[in-house]
């Protein structure tokens, strides 16, 4: 089956075109084109945007599921309910856990079999357990050890291979080796809840290292003698800053430096939303600790700590664009193709590019969201 969109704007990976007609064919995206066929099915778009689907390459929860839950009947509803937040492709990432929990998980995860309705589980993020204590967040310390590559090739092999993204503190003992080691497997190794120096995250780097966790939360702040994580953060080039735009986590002021300094091609947009994201504000779980979600704002109940978010990236993309520090098409770009990027799936998602799954969104000028497509499919 083939039509063809027509709409104002089609966001390409680097350009926009405005008006004509987008084809898809057969689930997939065609060629953008000036007219169509005179008997060709045509939607009708006219003062609406055409985007790549969003990909969220840091997510917990959704609906009141959990990727912890270690459940296909969760995960699935996880897919289903990230449609409405834009959100075509994600990478499902389990917390800090009792070792043995997290070998279930990558099992559970690994032999998912997803409804091809809902957004697509594109691999795992493991965020921990190799962390530091002093920058531990919302994730129990008890379960923080030093990382070990038999211990991950223990989880890859229940996961059928699907780990994309592992977390780090460089600071942790072993952390170099580890690094080149998943490095040479292809893994991407990102760097987070961490009281690195500088040094130590510059060498965590120079070693295979690429990402860091979102960006100034959970990791040493950046001090004018001590740059810190955040410093490397902000000064290494070819590395992808991990950013929660939700107005709770980082100032827009500070996220604007960020944007300034690693540009829409490194700043990865991400909600780390947590099982309450979707549902109504109340009380929650987040792993083992008791949260309350009011306002927007996840925190511990015990602490008072920030811990996760309930942000759709929907919401991200419109809030950098409100604060007036990106542009739609920068905004679009952090959330999807730069996402894709940082851990290698853009081969697959993030695009709208010939041949690749028709998985896109349309949006209004405001950028609200209004619909959703999945191969080429309505979805929302």
């Amino acid at each position: 089956m083939t039509y063809y969109i027509k709409a104002d704007k089609f966001f390409y990976p680097y350009h926009t075109l405005s008006g004509g007609y987008l084809e898809i064919k057969e689930g997939k995206f065609g060629k953008h084109r000036q007219e169509v066929p005179k008997d060709a099915e045509v939607k009708d778009y006219t003062g609406y945007w055409i985007a790549p689907g969003l990909v969220d390459t840091h997510i917990h929860g959704f609906d009141g599921a959990d990727v912890m839950d270690g459940q296909s009947e969760l995960l699935d509803k996880m897919s289903q309910g990230l449609l409405r937040g834009a959100v075509t492709s994600w990478i499902a990432t389990p917390l800090t856990g009792e070792h043995g929990r997290l070998r279930e998980v990558c099992e559970a995860v690994g032999n998912y079999k997803p409804r091809v309705t809902g957004a697509k589980i594109q691999g795992l993020f493991f965020e921990g357990p190799y962390f530091t204590a002093q920058h531990k967040g919302a994730q129990n310390p008890a379960y923080m050890t030093d990382p070990n590559v038999q211990e991950f090739e223990n989880w890859n092999q229940a996961a059928h291979g699907m780990i994309r993204k592992i977390a780090v503190a460089p600071e942790r003992e072993g952390s170099i080796e580890f690094i080149r080691a998943l490095t040479k497997r292809g893994i991407t190794v990102a760097l987070g809840h961490s009281n690195a120096t500088l040094a130590q995250a510059t060498a965590a780097v120079e070693a295979g290292a690429t990402v860091f966790v979102h960006t100034f939360n959970g990791m040493s702040p950046f001090n004018h003698r001590e740059p810190g994580m955040v410093g490397a953060a902000l000064s290494l080039p070819n590395t992808y800053a991990e950013l929660i735009c939700d107005g709770h986590h980082v100032h827009p002021t500070a996220a604007k430096i960020l944007i300034q300094s690693k540009g829409a091609a490194h700043t990865v947009l991400i909600t780390d939303a947590m099982r309450a994201a979707g549902m109504p504000d109340g009380d929650y779980m987040l792993g083992e600790f008791p949260v309350r979600v009011e306002g927007g704002a996840v925190h511990l109940k015990e602490g008072d700590s920030l811990a996760g978010s309930v942000l759709m990236l929907k919401d991200a993309i419109k809030n950098v664009v409100d604060w007036g520090i990106a542009t739609p098409e920068e905004a679009i770009m952090m959330a999807s193709l730069t996402a894709a990027k940082s851990v290698n799936i853009d081969d697959r998602c993030g695009q709208i590019k010939e041949e690749y799954s028709a998985d896109f969104i349309v949006l209004g000028p405001d950028m609200q969201l209004s619909e959703v497509y999945v191969d080429g499919e309505r979805a929302i």
